[in-house]
């Protein structure tokens, strides 16, 4: 039987419908904007991710968040970026995360600095998210890249991300066997919001054995839809959703119907989770559940 080190993976195993969240830490030292999301979601979320920097613009680290959320109960899948640490830093790390009670681990390229509010910022990506993966991989089972052995061996499980609806699709799902072939074990998907897409991305990986969580952010205006359409890569709105929107009289009920019927047909597609990134819709994230029936 497989060991497993976390609630996420043992509720994955499990065949549990599982939901995992993210924690958005804020701009500055306020631990209570921490505390207040992780009461929203542990109610409803078996973890949650805590971002790393993203779009490259600076807020408080991941560790500190993830350390607050455990300590409150709410179990952490703590990231990993390239883009801000060389091969040294990022083993030095995921050490320290393990030795905080880090359980689980998010193996990411990062976002580009030029993306972010300190653009002439230099970045590193010494590794790349394969390499990432590889070297987490080898400190858990208990030597550094350089083959020195550790004195006590991290115990986490890796995650790594997916974009299913690139275009072409084939050099993604090339890069993700790779990942799984240098020991990842999960895997959270970019927004996804097209049924078609799904369906795609499950015959693409049929072959592949590793638990999938598509992610999906509440549409929070017609605004945030158009934008997301456009400016984030693989992403497409399907037009009767986008109508939905538009035509909207109450935007948040509607948000969350769209969402909760997105929850409901990952599950039915046959999808082991889903991973909610609620963009400031924490206090929603129970209702979209209850709604999707997946519960």
């Amino acid at each position: 039987m497989a060991k497993y080190y976390s609630k996420l993976m043992e509720s994955v195993a499990s065949k549990e419908f599982t939901i995992s969240g993210e924690i958005d830490p804020p701009k500055g030292s306020n631990r209570k904007v921490i505390e207040h999301q992780t009461e929203l979601l542990k109610p409803h979320c078996v973890a949650a991710n805590v971002t790393d920097n993203p779009l490259g613009i600076v807020i408080m680290n991941t560790l500190a968040p993830c350390v607050i959320m455990q300590e409150m109960g709410l179990e952490a899948i703590y990231q990993a970026t390239c883009r801000d640490r060389n091969r040294i830093a990022l083993q030095s790390d995921v050490l320290g995360a393990a030795a905080l009670g880090m359980k689980n681990i998010l193996a990411l390229s990062g976002d580009h600095t030029v993306m972010g509010d300190h653009p002439q910022a230099k970045p590193v990506f010494d590794l790349d998210s394969v390499q990432l993966t590889a070297a987490i991989r080898g400190l858990v089972n208990g030597h550094d890249m350089a083959g020195k052995e550790l004195d006590v061996a991290p115990q986490m499980h890796i995650g790594v991300a997916l974009s299913p609806g690139l275009e072409p699709i084939e050099p993604e799902i090339i890069k993700f066997e790779k990942k799984i072939e240098a020991g990842a074990e999960f895997a959270q998907t970019q927004c996804v919001y097209d049924t078609k897409v799904l369906e795609r991305i499950l015959d693409l990986t049929s072959h592949l054995d590793i638990p999938i969580l598509p992610g999906i952010a509440p549409l929070k205006s017609v605004g945030m839809a158009k934008f997301m359409a456009k400016n984030v890569p693989g992403v497409t709105i399907p037009d009767e959703m986008l109508k939905e929107l538009v035509e909207s009289k109450d935007i948040k009920e509607t948000t969350i119907n769209i969402t909760a019927q997105l929850i409901a047909d990952i599950k039915d597609l046959g999808f082991p989770g889903v991973h909610i990134m609620p963009v400031g819709m924490d206090a929603e994230v129970g209702e979209m559940i209850k709604r999707s029936g997946v519960r």
